[in-house]
């Protein structure tokens, strides 16, 4: 306990002669034709949330609007398919990359095209880093998630998060099925893949092998597109500040939804975006800093 209130300490109140490299590079790989939404909000969710510095991987005929529209993130393009998706040929680029990096956020926005898919399961079942898996890389595990046991970095946290439907397509079972037991699905599958699970939606639940936490925060006005691409960003800048998997899910459940109550309050549920969440983030974040950081320990 302790150490996790030391982490939680460095982690809202930073050292005078810090610098950049003490918090964190997070890549993320993200968008394709059509979703570069998603990768431009999973960045500014990371670098937001205290991020020292953050990469996006994007296919290569993507990045000169990227490269414009993210002023304090980085990009690097890489090769795609025919449709504007990563290619398999980007795959060795992509790992020597990763070599000096923290951690990788993988999946908003990458598209479900094959190859794509393909690179996407290659990727998660070599990485050695903290990781982050979402959206389209969610739908490229479905039906190989037993892939999961085999991958090499058992001491490095990995972090899951589906919506009720992408948790059904993990499990081959029903989004009905999903809702009706939340609880105990998420926790079953945390322990036995060895993750984090993050089962998103009302009263969001965050699983590992040994905890279990429910969320409070957050209100419908949230179901709009965009805002889980917002979490993952949020998660990985916490892992990749030296938070472990549950924590880093924990409190960036916990921000989130936060973040969306603040924006609710000021312009209601119905017209709630994505981007409202982006800008209350610094918000929540103060908030946690002090008194409310005992809600999430």
């Amino acid at each position: 306990m302790n150490k996790r209130r030391n982490d939680l300490l460095k982690l809202f109140k930073r050292r005078p002669g810090s610098h950049k490299g003490d918090y964190g590079h997070v890549f993320i790989l993200a968008g394709s034709a059509g979703l570069t939404g998603a990768a431009y909000l999973t960045s500014q969710g990371a670098l937001i949330s205290g991020s020292g510095l953050v990469t996006l991987g994007i296919p290569k005929s993507l990045n000169p609007v990227m490269a414009r529209k993210l002023t304090e993130v980085m990009t690097k393009p890489l090769p795609e398919t025919r449709s504007q998706s990563l290619s398999q040929k980007a795959f060795s680029e992509i790992r020597k990359f990763l070599e000096k990096r923290d951690v990788l956020a993988i999946g908003p926005g990458l598209s479900q095209h094959k190859e794509t898919q393909l690179l996407i399961r290659k990727i998660i079942l070599c990485c050695n880093k903290p990781m982050v898996i979402d959206a389209d890389a969610l739908n490229a595990l479905a039906g190989c998630v037993k892939g999961l046991v085999k991958i090499p970095r058992r001491q490095s946290a990995t972090v899951l998060t589906p919506h009720p439907g992408e948790m059904g397509r993990l499990i081959n079972k029903s989004t009905g099925f999903v809702q009706k037991d939340r609880k105990n699905i998420a926790k079953e599958f945390a322990k036995k893949y060895n993750v984090t699970l993050v089962l998103k939606g009302h009263h969001t639940v965050v699983a590992s092998p040994r905890n279990i936490y429910i969320n409070k925060t957050g209100n419908p006005g949230m179901a709009s597109g965009g805002v889980g691409d917002v979490l993952t960003g949020v998660i990985a800048s916490f892992l990749g500040q030296g938070l472990s998997g549950f924590d880093a899910a924990k409190l960036g459940v916990y921000v989130h939804g936060l973040a969306g109550d603040l924006s609710a309050k000021e312009k209601g549920q119905l017209s709630l975006t994505a981007i409202d969440l982006l800008n209350k983030l610094p918000k929540a974040l103060r908030r946690c800093s002090s008194a409310g950081r005992a809600a999430v320990l």
